[in-house]
């Protein structure tokens, strides 16, 4: 695609700040312009981003082996628009030739991959495909090869054993002891964004932002009669009906003064919670909002509720100051909680990066019972443009409630190696539904 069709189908897209999209119809692309921009994030990635993450990670030779319906998660992240699996099985290998400056991509397949993976195995002059891998192998001589392998990230432990051994199995005994694991490069892949990528991620949270915006409103909700399965399914046919897909089912919760009703029914004076994304343009978001009933004598949010809001905001600040190149995960939710315990909140971080996947590759800062760190990919260091997911919740004590009241509050925003944004700002009001 031309950089002037991609800037046309850019120019689609409202990049509007907290809750600004209003006609969520005209934002969503149809699918054949969806497909255009997909193929060009990817071939910009594989032609530019690539090369980088290769260097940075010390691989020359980068091998990713699938069978249809049984994809590596990697793997699938190099398909075009067009494919949705695998095909019988599908080889890649991303060669890194220095001396020419370039990436070589093959598809050891009976067809290329896309446009920027060219097809480098004729059946017709050598039948074994393991056979054809192996020479090409040979041929191109790398220092590494690199597989996808990894303790600690699901997303980068993909080949299955049956692979890696038929893999092994071909290959001679020189290039048999180059075979590394390629977790570094593998998550430095899923993790980094793209200018051309940060260009359209603003959209998909102010998508995400407008349809909680609309479920969390009286044309959704009417109190008395709506309960929180019937705004959970709302939420699920939105995305539906949009076009659009999600990675998880919403989930609506209530918090409320008294003890007579622990129905699913919502009613005036009950403080809602929603954990609620959306995948497009194969990226995700992943935000919790929250929503008060107002009574019949009321206008606004009880100012204790709002001060509890304001002090979990607070709490977000105290995370994204942490954050640093370098810093593990786990040393930022040390720094965090020490942090926001010196200030009296009591806090509980279980943030976590995202983008190609919805928990994403990348170092998680906590997890909801893990407060003193976590074991193996906790010890991941943070790089620059990554996005990450800010979960995390406060307790408060609210007077005239029999327990304690939970702020939950999730935003999606991006590292650029020194500060950290929101990609399309962050609830800061407790919404209203009367």
């Amino acid at each position: 695609m031309t950089r002037f069709l991609f800037s046309f189908l850019l120019s689609l897209f409202t990049l509007a700040s907290y809750s600004q999209v209003t006609d969520l119809n005209n934002q969503v692309l149809p699918v054949k312009e969806q497909a255009k921009i997909v193929n060009e994030l990817l071939s910009d990635r594989i032609n530019d981003l690539l090369p980088q993450l290769m260097d940075e990670t010390g691989l020359d030779c980068w091998v990713l082996i699938s069978r249809e319906y049984n994809e590596d998660p990697i793997l699938k992240t190099f398909l075009p628009a067009e494919w949705l699996s695998a095909r019988r099985r599908t080889i890649l290998v991303f060669y890194r030739d220095k001396a020419k400056g370039a990436i070589q991509s093959y598809a050891i397949a009976r067809y290329a991959v896309g446009k920027s993976i060219q097809a480098a195995w004729n059946p017709d002059k050598e039948p074994n495909q393991w056979k054809a891998l192996a020479d090409l192998i040979k041929k191109i001589q790398p220092q590494k090869i690199g597989v996808n392998t990894s303790n600690d990230f699901g997303h980068a432990d993909g080949i299955n054993f049956t692979e890696l051994e038929l893999f092994k199995k071909a290959l001679d005994p020189s290039s048999l002891k180059k075979i590394v694991s390629a977790e570094k490069l593998g998550i430095a892949w899923l993790e980094t964004r793209t200018e051309k990528e940060m260009a359209l991620y603003p959209t998909i949270l102010a998508i995400t932002h407008q349809i909680i915006k609309e479920g969390f409103s009286n044309k959704v909700v009417q109190p008395n009669l709506t309960t929180t399965a019937d705004l959970v399914w709302w939420f699920r046919q939105k995305v539906v009906d949009l076009g659009l897909s999600t990675w998880f089912h919403p989930s609506v919760e209530i918090q409320r003064r008294d003890t007579l009703h622990q129905d699913e029914m919502i009613r005036p004076g009950d403080l809602l919670h929603v954990d609620f994304g959306i995948t497009y343009l194969r990226l995700n978001s992943d935000v919790q909002e929250h929503a008060y009933v107002l009574h019949v004598n009321e206008v606004t949010v009880p100012v204790e509720l709002a001060a509890a809001f304001t002090n979990t905001n607070r709490l977000q600040d105290l995370l994204t100051n942490s954050f640093k190149t370098g810093r593990t995960g786990n040393e930022i939710l040390a720094t965090t909680i020490k942090n926001a315990k010196a200030e009296g909140i009591k806090p509980s971080i279980y943030s976590h990066p995202i983008g190609y996947h919805g928990h994403a590759a990348g170092p998680p800062v906590g997890m909801w019972d893990m407060q003193t760190g976590v074991p193996g990919a906790g010890e991941y260091k943070m790089r620059p443009r990554t996005c990450y997911s800010i979960e995390l919740n406060a307790m408060h004590a609210i007077q005239g409630w029999n327990k304690p009241v939970r702020i939950a509050l999730e935003q999606n925003g991006y590292f650029d190696g020194k500060n950290f944004d929101y990609l399309d700002g962050r609830q800061q009001a407790i919404h209203i539904i009367k």
